[in-house]
């Protein structure tokens, strides 16, 4: 069974930066797609980056270009996602989750990811 647990959320003030964990655990990262979500309250949930299995880099929505890097830590099992200069409207609860292997790019629509983690809230007020 694949589990998946997110750290690393908080408050934070505008312009700061984060760096959001996600440990896994029942499946070997470079074998599956890790993608991180995220869902902001009265919103639908959004794909933030996804990592194809392997050694492939990862591909990020054209919102998430530029401000959003997501790594991953294959001694720890561990994807990462690196947020700078974080914005009020980047307030929302972060997911990891994963999948199957796809091609790539990899997908960025939740429905195809079948394991998610609990979510790390990030919240971005001064």
């Amino acid at each position: 069974q694949v589990q998946l647990v997110e750290s690393g959320g908080g408050l934070v003030q505008p312009g700061g930066s984060l760096r959001l964990s996600c440990v896994l655990s029942g499946l070997f990262m470079s074998y599956g797609t890790i993608a991180w979500f995220r869902q902001a309250p009265g919103k639908e949930r959004e794909g933030i980056s996804c990592m194809p299995s392997g050694d492939s880099p990862p591909h990020y929505s054209d919102s998430a270009k530029g401000r959003f890097t997501m790594s991953r830590d294959n001694a720890k099992n561990t994807p990462h996602l690196q947020i700078t200069n974080l914005d009020p409207e980047d307030t929302a609860v972060y997911y990891c989750a994963s999948a199957s292997p796809f091609g790539t790019p990899c997908p960025l629509a939740p429905d195809v990811y079948n394991s998610w983690g609990q979510g790390t809230q990030v919240t971005v007020s001064s």
